[in-house]
């Protein structure tokens, strides 16, 4: 089963590249968006919401109407 995984893997931006340590801040966001649709529909809100508020700190001092504004439509 690991071989395979290793071969076919989709690569996603919350996944560590083989060799690296994997973001937990990162994997925790993903999975928090995929509770909610398809892995298709988080990969641009990810990659705007990472962008915007790059750590958990950045995210604690974000204005929650802001948060909520980047979350809207996902």
């Amino acid at each position: 089963m690991l071989r395979w995984y290793d071969a076919h893997a989709r690569t996603l931006p919350w996944r560590a590249r083989k060799g690296e340590m994997a973001d937990p801040y990162a994997v925790w966001l993903s999975e928090i968006m995929l509770q909610q649709t398809t892995v298709a529909a988080v990969g641009p809100y990810f990659m705007r919401f990472l962008a915007r508020w790059p750590d958990v700190a950045a995210l604690a001092r974000a204005p929650q109407d802001d948060v909520m504004r980047e979350w809207a439509g996902l």
